[in-house]
């Protein structure tokens, strides 16, 4: 295993919703306040070239988290489908051809459940990933995150170049992008089900049939996975971070609306898409490599990230401006 006693380590994405626990985490295995290297959005666009060299020149990393993304629900993949392939493509490949040419000592890559195929057998395993087009809102978004998958494999072969890569389910909890359009569905329905019931809304409306299913992973859980495939990975092999079951949306939405008190009608738009019919990973790579497997509940998962949302005076809200710029 890598030990992180004088690593110096820079996590893109590190002030975002999954990074802030991945920092945590790091922090808890005692990596030290200077070691740590957290850019932020304002400081330096990592769709850019010259300002990547100028991340290396400052943070002088050992270590490389890419957690940085533009990612969004299905109404945000469907407005923004150019713009989230060349960010996320863009970030990635300057990021690893720069930590390559500078020698750092690990890159890890996160991933995207939006990665495998639309039609992909469930369980999805990570050896189906190349076995289909992914569904086609999400698809731009999956793709550009995969192909840095095949980059990392390139130049672990060439360069002996060592990384790691995870493919996550979509993941909710505490400090999630609570906004309504850009946001998850999870963050989304908890949104829109505490402000009809503080309102008297008697109904709330929600995309699609909730004939789809899909699985999601607390945060906190995710960021474990994460550290631990930075200890222990030195060859990019893709690797499932999940729960293992999954539940439909209309399940889903009912249980938030009872976790959350709302007790109105739930009325479905069937106009709008649905996305992929099921999601649901097979985890048992990452048990077998990682020792790693989800801890906390849906139920409880749930049960924290409600409470937390109904504590706040502000949330994080993610929007996409007419300059293709972003602001949280």
């Amino acid at each position: 295993m890598m030990e992180w006693k004088g690593k110096r380590v820079c996590v893109t994405g590190g002030a975002g919703f999954l990074g802030r626990h991945v920092v945590d985490a790091l922090r808890a295995r005692g990596v030290a306040e200077d070691q740590l290297f957290i850019p932020r959005r304002a400081d330096y666009d990592l769709t850019l070239e010259k300002q990547v060299i100028r991340l290396f020149d400052d943070a002088q990393p050992d270590v490389v988290i890419h957690l940085a993304a533009e990612v969004g629900g299905i109404g945000a993949n469907r407005d923004h489908p150019g713009r989230f392939f060349f960010a996320n493509a863009s970030m990635g490949l300057h990021l690893i051809e720069h930590a390559r040419q500078r020698g750092i000592k690990k890159f890890v890559q996160a991933g995207t459940v939006c990665a495998y195929p639309k039609f992909a057998a469930v369980p999805f395993r990570e050896d189906a990933l190349w076995d289909g087009y992914p569904e086609e809102t999400n698809a731009p978004y999956g793709v550009a995150k995969k192909s840095l998958f095949v980059m990392l494999d390139g130049y672990r072969r060439e360069y002996g170049m060592k990384s790691g890569v995870v493919l996550m389910v979509n993941l909710y909890g505490p400090h999630d992008n609570f906004d309504p359009h850009t946001s998850h569905v999870i963050p989304a329905l908890i949104r829109k089900c505490v402000e009809a019931r503080r309102s008297g809304a008697d109904h709330i409306e929600c995309w699609g049939t909730g004939s789809a299913s899909r699985e999601f992973l607390f945060v906190e859980d995710a960021a474990e996975g994460i550290v631990r495939v930075a200890e222990r990975m030195d060859d990019p092999v893709p690797i499932n971070l999940g729960t293992g079951g999954e539940i439909t949306i209309k399940k889903l939405v009912e249980t938030v609306a009872r976790l959350s008190r709302f007790k109105g009608e739930i009325r479905w738009d069937a106009s709008k898409p649905d996305g992929q019919p099921r999601r649901c990973l097979d985890t048992s790579r990452a048990a077998e490599l990682l020792g790693w497997r989800a801890q906390v509940g849906f139920e409880e998962g749930l049960a924290r990230t409600i409470a937390w949302y109904e504590q706040q005076e502000h949330v994080r809200e993610v929007v996409y401006g007419d300059a293709n710029t972003l602001r949280a």
